[in-house]
This record gives C-alpha cells, sequence and structure tokens, in this order.
C-alpha cells in the first residue's frame, strides 16, 4: 500500500473474507484502521527518523498491548502510531522500544494536552 486509498481497498478486500477488523500501516502516512462499520484514517505522528528496524514490531507489539487493555481499535493504533514513532527515532531494535510513560507523554506533548 502506498496510500490511503489503497490501503482502504486492500482493507475491503480483507474484510470481505472474514475478518472482522484490519489494520494496514502506512509509514509516515499514518495507518487505516478499517472494520465493518467504518473505516479511519489515524495520522502519523511528524518524527526526523534515524532507523526504522523496529518500527513493525513496535508497532504491533503496542496494538496488541492497547487491544488487550480494551481500547478500541481506533485508539490502539493511536498508540501504536506514537510508540512507533519514537522507535525511530533511536537506533537499533530492542532499545529503540519506548516504555508506556514514554508513549503517553509523546502523545500529551503532541495533541496540546498537558501530560
Amino acid at each position: 500500500m502506498t496510500d490511503e486509498r489503497s490501503a482502504a481497498s486492500a482493507a475491503g478486500r480483507l474484510l470481505a473474507v472474514g475478518p472482522r477488523s484490519a489494520v494496514i500501516t502506512l509509514g509516515r502516512q499514518g495507518a487505516l484502521v478499517a472494520e465493518a462499520a467504518a473505516t479511519a484514517h489515524v495520522a502519523a505522528y511528524e518524527v526526523t527518523p534515524l532507523d526504522t528496524v523496529a518500527a513493525g514490531d513496535v508497532f504491533n507489539g503496542c496494538l496488541a498491548v492497547a487491544i488487550a487493555e480494551g481500547k478500541s481499535l481506533v485508539e490502539a493504533a493511536r498508540f501504536a502510531n506514537a510508540a512507533a514513532a519514537i522507535a525511530v527515532t533511536r537506533h537499533g531494535a530492542q532499545a529503540s522500544a519506548p516504555r508506556r510513560d514514554e508513549i503517553f507523554m509523546f502523545q500529551s506533548t503532541r495533541e496540546g494536552r498537558p501530560s
């Protein structure tokens, strides 16, 4: 997928064959969250990347954690996007994965809310 439109098309095809939802990552364009009732684009955070080696793993891990904690799929994708944005600003794989408090702080400063 190279853009939101092609991601939406692919998500529609995926949903048509059985899954209840799909999340398609779009790198610096964010992620597309598709469910039967709606599709939402979750914007990426703007950062200067240093190393993208762990971005997908960090995104997927944080998405899973947020879903397990009961967040909606869109909220989970926002959390995962923040975590991946932090990860790409660091070198390495395991060392680049942020802690939960770092993710919350990053989100609060980027979204104009107090931490």
